[in-house]
């Protein structure tokens, strides 16, 4: 019988570890550039750890693949911009906004952007993801799915489709 230690490149672990791989600052660098800087990671980090409550509650049912299995990530960078959560492989960018985002040109200009990258942009009310969490979900699924086709204007949502098409 062979070692187990001949089967697999890691050496044996008692207690079912798992072999993690290591952050980049203990492998060293890439010789590739980042995409990113170090600024703007630093920024969506602060973005990401701060208190918005709204979002975190709906990071909970979006994370881990849960609605609908589409992954979603959190300050998310396009551009300039940050973006609250983002489906990457449905382009889809939902934003949770408190009442000093109503009739926000710079949340048009920035809207604008995102869509001309190709982005359809889902907004919510912050106390809509705190107080309607199932209804937030479902019009977020139906986004997802294609079942929202045209921009949509109301007093408790916003849905621009990128320019060029649907978002899904």
């Amino acid at each position: 019988m062979i070692a187990s230690q001949e089967w697999c490149s890691s050496p044996s672990r008692s207690g079912g570890e798992v072999a993690r791989a290591k952050p980049e600052t203990e492998r060293g660098a890439s010789d590739l550039p980042s995409r990113r800087s170090p600024d703007r990671i630093a920024r969506a980090r602060q973005l990401r750890h701060g208190d918005n409550m709204a979002e975190a509650i709906l990071w909970t049912e979006l994370k881990a693949s849960k609605l609908g299995g589409h992954k979603f990530v959190r300050q998310m960078p396009i551009g300039p911009y940050f973006a609250d959560l983002a489906c990457r492989s449905a382009k889809l960018i939902i934003e949770l906004d408190g009442s000093q985002h109503a009739d926000s040109e710079y949340d048009r200009r920035r809207d604008e952007f995102m869509q001309a990258q190709g982005y359809s942009i889902l907004r919510f009310w912050s106390h809509d993801a705190l107080k309607r969490l199932p209804s937030v979900c479902e019009t977020i699924l139906a986004a997802l799915e294609g079942r929202l086709v045209e921009d949509t204007v109301s007093a408790d949502l916003r849905f621009v489709i990128a320019k060029g098409g649907a978002s899904s």
